[in-house]
Formats: C-alpha cells, structure tokens, sequence
C-alpha cells in the first residue's frame, strides 16, 4: 500500500463570480522511502496540492473533490481537528521561507522547547535538550546553535532548522515546499545533500515541490511534472529527465542551462499558462506546444504508459524523442 496515494483530486479556488481549477484530476502515488520531486513553472497548482494534502486550504474559498488516502485512511474526508492529530506527527512540511517563521526575540532552543512541549507538555529541560541534539544532529547543525537566536545564525542555518523542527516526531511523509529556493547556491545544496542523506539514513519519505529541474536532479528518485493542475508526466528522474517524452518535460530541460556536453543557447517555452477559471476541453498545454493539432485542442489526452512506473498525458508519447 502506498503510504500516499492521491486519487482524481480537484481542488477549486472560488469567489462570488468565478472558480479556478488549480488541481485538475491529479493521480499521484508515493511509496514509502520515495523521494518525489513535483516540478513545473510558477502557477501549475504544485503548493496548492501540498496545502490540499496538509489539509491547509483556506474552507472558505475552495472546494476539494477525490480521494486523499494517507496510509489508507482518506484524509480528505476528515475534520480539521482530526487533521491536526496528524499533521506534523505524522505528516510535516517545510514551506518556502519558514526560517522567517521563527521568532526574533527567543533563543532557539526556547522555541524547540516550546513547540516539543504543545504535544509533551510534561518534558523537562534536559529532555528537550536531548531532542534539540538529536534533531540537529539529524542536518548537521552544532548544538552551539541551541542557545543562539535567530539574528545570529546565516539562512542556511536557520532553514536546516526548521527542517529539524519537522522531524521533531519522526513523521513518515514530509512536504518540502521550495524549501531552498531563498538560499544562496551553496546553502542550497548543503541543504539538499543533507535532505538526501536523511532518506537514505533514517528512511524519510519526502517530496519536493520545485521549479528547478537541477534540484530534482540531485535530490530525487522519482518525479512528476505538473502544468495547469494536470501531471504532465511521471516515472523515475534517471528517465524523465535524460529521455523526456512530454513536450511541456522537454521545454522545461531546454529552458535550464547544462553544465555538461555541448555549450547550447537556452530556450523558453513560448506563451503562458491558460486561465485556469475557463474550461479546458483538450489538452492543457496545447496552446503552446510545437507538436500540437487540432485534436490535442478538442481532447484531453489519455494518461500513456511509456514503460512500467512512467507515464506521460500526451496523444503522441509512445513517440517520443526530442523536437
């Protein structure tokens, strides 16, 4: 059983006069010790997936159809209070800038101490130290840093903590979302080999929200390429990313420089993403792909197994091959 399996997941912004469908018929599975890299161009409804699977969607202005299963249970379909036995014991998130969720004014220790304590009201001093030293341990961070505040530690530090914070209980899926992407080059993939090692070591089943390919690359085994709400394609890095079949897959790779082979001019994706408040009948990324025809308009395309464990959405997949 995957301890992750998303069925035909909508998810709807909506106000009084209109709705976007930010998550459009999402199937996605993660097994335990998957690492899972969701990657696509600002807007494609990857952190809206991550909010809906966190159970932290705004009730008021959305509205979510399909199936959440989280080690079988379907966490769709559960109260806000029943979600918050799970969140974070269970299943934790790293969000884009959490560093900046830490207070100014206490020490990090105090702030370790006082989260751990919300759930073990009952734990004294050293034992929060205990966990402190364990958890930092855990991303390579000194215990100096226990007695430090904020201010004084680079960001690199101070999101290798909030990392640590997420596997204060040892929760079996965690969601980094652009965890690194405020980080310096080199505090970036400190980060991510630490992210790496933590899978490998303590079997920490994470994914990856990105929109850099260069991430997936070095951090995850499998990945799933998402555009307007639909995954686009999915299967193992080592395929997708070496031999895409999608268009929208090979678009993005030509978008992003090779530090490897021949020099290449690097190409954008002409267009922009469809407004995802008017229905779409055919294929989402249509309007913007070189190989489209007047059927890939009209149609939604099938989801086409290109070998076992990868698949694309595309009429012409089993083609293959670069444009």
């Amino acid at each position: 059983m995957p301890i992750l399996d998303i069925r035909n997941l909508n998810i709807r912004y909506f106000t009084n006069d209109r709705e976007v469908l930010a998550c459009d018929g999402v199937d996605l599975q993660v097994d335990e010790q998957d690492s899972i890299g969701i990657v696509g161009e600002s807007g494609s409804g990857k952190s809206t997936l991550a909010m809906g699977v966190l159970g932290l969607l705004p009730e008021n202005s959305t509205r979510l159809d399909g199936d959440i299963l989280f080690k079988g249970r379907n966490i769709a379909e559960l109260s806000q209070s029943e979600l918050a036995a799970i969140r974070w014991k269970e299943m934790a998130a790293v969000f884009q800038k959490s560093m900046n969720s830490l207070s100014p004014v206490h020490k990090i220790g105090n702030q370790i101490a006082g989260i751990y304590r919300i759930h073990r009201p009952k734990a004294d001093k050293k034992e929060c130290r205990e966990l402190a030293k364990a958890l930092f341990d855990k991303v390579n961070l000194s215990m100096r840093v226990y007695d430090l505040y904020p201010h004084q530690l680079s960001g690199g530090m101070m999101q290798r903590v909030t990392i640590a914070l997420s596997l204060m209980f040892n929760p079996s899926l965690v969601i980094l979302d652009e965890a690194t992407t405020a980080l310096d080059v080199v505090s970036e993939g400190q980060i991510l080999r630490e992210i790496v090692h933590l899978q490998e070591t303590d079997q920490v089943t994470y994914i990856l929200i990105t929109h850099n390919m260069g991430v997936v690359a070095s951090s995850c085994k499998k990945v799933a390429v998402m555009y307007a709400g639909r995954i686009m394609e999915y299967g193992l890095a080592i395929d997708i990313l070496r031999h895409p079949v999608h268009p929208y897959t090979q678009g993005l790779l030509r978008s992003f420089p090779s530090f490897t082979g021949e020099k290449g001019s690097l190409r954008g994706i002409p267009g922009s993403l469809p407004d995802l408040s008017e229905s779409i009948e055919g294929c989402a990324f249509a309007s913007r792909c070189p190989r489209a025809t007047e059927r890939c308009g009209m149609e939604r395309p099938p989801v086409v197994e290109v070998k076992e464990g990868w698949s694309a959405a595309c009429f012409y997949a089993e083609e293959g091959g670069e444009l």
